[in-house]
């Protein structure tokens, strides 16, 4: 662990200036633009609804009301926000579970979690039907498509919980071809999206486990801010989180029409049966959560997390967990200290 740790910490403070993105173009424009504060923000894959509610905040002005002048750049399968954000490529930057907050912590990264806009991580295992698997523990020796960042997140849990091996791991190029092949085999995914499109691809429909109703206690879909922009700016990382929630819960409940249209024009792959059911999804396994719970973090629950990864050697047990995070950001919390 101490090894993949110093790896970590090379990769995160490397200063590697090609890595900036393309910008994608905010919603507003003119003299109006120039007149707010610039915030550059990183998410970690394609525009898709699992980022929908802060496409869903820029479109309908919610970061704009705030003073905000937001620009979202949307990431991919190579995409590595801490190095975004360590390079100032990016002012905010999110963070796809609480694995990726705490292995920076571990590293002494100035970079910490201040929301996490989905209380659950949507991360699910898929199966075949008619294989014999009907629960999680059943997947036991069967080999398990998985990407090579999954190896150090929420693999170590599934390890410890069910028993499962290294040796069952095939690797994942998220290409569902070779889980459709092997009827004995599992594939990760969001329950949000893969499950949807091998049904819609292949008329198969996968046996779906979401991982956080197994107990996985990961955050995902958090706002990442460096310790020198959150001291610079605090007024602005609290104006993206309010606005950003506001976003969520107006995507989720309201007319997403605005979202889906920046979605899909950042990503014009992205069908909107899928953004459709994403939504859906979003709502019915309460992957966001409701109201003021939006966006909110808590003490306990990054102990819970920590207690489960610290107890399977992931980390130290001595490590300063709180340096992952700060919840005086948070809608709600009282303002951060100057």
């Amino acid at each position: 662990m101490t090894t993949r740790r110093n790896l970590l910490a090379l990769a995160v403070l490397a200063a590697l200036s090609a890595c900036k993105p393309a910008p994608e173009q905010p919603a507003s424009s003119g003299n109006q633009v120039s007149a707010l504060i610039p915030v550059r923000f990183a998410t970690d894959w394609r525009a898709q609804a699992e980022q929908g509610g802060f496409y869903q905040a820029m479109a309908t002005g919610e970061y704009a009301r705030r003073g905000l002048n937001v620009t979202i750049h949307q990431g991919g399968p190579a995409s590595n926000v801490p190095q975004l954000l360590a390079t100032g490529a990016v002012d905010l930057g999110m963070g796809s579970n609480s694995f990726v907050v705490m292995n920076l912590a571990a590293a002494k990264a100035p970079v910490k979690a201040v929301a996490a806009f989905m209380q659950k991580d949507p991360q699910v295992l898929m199966a075949h039907p008619g294989a014999g698997v009907d629960k999680l523990a059943d997947l036991k020796g069967h080999p398990i498509l998985l990407a090579d960042a999954s190896l150090t997140a929420f693999w170590v849990w599934l390890k410890a919980k069910y028993g499962f091996t290294d040796s069952q791991v095939r690797k994942y190029t998220f290409n569902s071809a070779p889980f459709l092949a092997d009827k004995r085999a599992a594939q990760q995914g969001y329950v949000t999206s893969e499950p949807h499109t091998i049904q819609k691809e292949s008329g198969v429909t996968p046996k779906v486990f979401l991982l956080a109703d197994e107990g996985y206690p990961s955050y995902a879909a958090m706002v990442l801010a460096p310790d020198s922009y959150a001291a610079a700016r605090p007024e602005v990382v609290r104006a993206f989180i309010e606005a950003s929630q506001a976003g969520w819960i107006s995507y989720l409940h309201g007319d997403a029409t605005p979202g889906d249209t920046l979605i899909k024009a950042a990503n014009p792959e992205m069908p909107q049966d899928v953004l459709d059911q994403a939504r859906e999804k979003l709502r019915s396994y309460a992957i966001v959560g409701e109201g003021a719970q939006v966006g909110q973090m808590t003490d306990a629950r990054w102990k819970a997390f920590f207690d489960a990864a610290a107890g399977q050697g992931v980390y130290p047990k001595t490590l300063d967990y709180k340096a992952a995070y700060r919840l005086d950001f948070l809608p709600g919390a009282a303002a951060p200290a100057p």
